[in-house]
C-alpha cells in the first residue's frame, strides 16, 4: 500500500465519519510533532487535506484546530520530555543517528533563539520535533517551553487547516 492509497482511505474514512475528525486530526499532529515519529509519518500533507475537506464538506473547523493544537502540544511535550529524561543518548538511537544534522541543526537553531526557537521551530518542517527534544535536552525552563509551544501549536495549527478550508468554501 502506498502513500496516495493511505492518504485517501484516510480522507474518505473523514468524511464519513466527520465526528472523528478532531481526534484524527490531533493524532496527525501529535504525529508530526513527536521526535522520530515526526521523521516516518507524512501528517502535513494529510492535515492540508484535512483542511480542504472540512471546507468541502462543511465541517465545523475549530473542533478540528483544536484537535491538531492540542495533538501537536501533547507531542512537543512529549518530545521535551524525552530530551529531558535522556538527554544527548537520544541522538544515538535510529532514526536520529542517521539524521546527525538534523539534531546539529536543532540545537544551533536552539542555541540562538531559545524559546523564540521552540515557536519558529514549529513552522520549520524537520526542526518541528527535533528543536522540543533539543529544549528537553538543555533543561530549558518547562513555562517557558510550554507557553513557546502553545502559543506556536494554535498559530500552526490554523495555519495548516485554514487555508484549504477556506480555499474550497470560496470555490463552492
Amino acid at each position: 500500500m502506498d502513500l496516495d492509497t493511505l492518504t485517501t482511505m484516510l480522507l474518505y474514512f473523514v468524511r464519513a465519519h466527520q465526528g472523528w475528525a478532531p481526534l484524527i486530526v490531533g493524532a496527525l499532529a501529535f504525529a508530526e510533532s513527536l521526535a522520530v515519529v515526526s521523521l516516518l509519518v507524512p501528517s502535513t500533507v494529510l492535515l492540508l487535506g484535512i483542511g480542504a475537506l472540512a471546507g468541502a464538506s462543511g465541517l465545523e473547523l475549530w473542533p478540528i484546530w483544536l484537535g491538531a493544537a492540542f495533538g501537536a502540544i501533547l507531542g512537543d511535550w512529549l518530545s521535551y520530555a524525552i530530551g529531558f529524561r535522556f538527554k544527548h543518548a537520544v541522538f544515538r538511537v535510529w532514526p536520529l543517528s542517521s539524521h546527525q544534522h538534523l539534531s546539529d541543526r536543532g540545537e544551533q537553531f536552539f542555541a540562538r533563539w531559545g524559546a523564540w526557537g521552540v515557536f519558529l521551530g514549529r513552522f520549520i518542517g524537520p526542526l518541528r520535533a527535533v528543536v522540543p527534544l533539543t529544549a528537553g535536552i538543555f533543561a530549558m525552563p518547562i513555562l517557558l517551553f510550554q507557553t513557546a509551544t502553545i502559543a506556536s501549536a494554535f498559530v500552526w495549527a490554523f495555519i495548516m487547516l485554514a487555508p484549504g478550508a477556506g480555499l474550497t468554501a470560496l470555490a463552492k
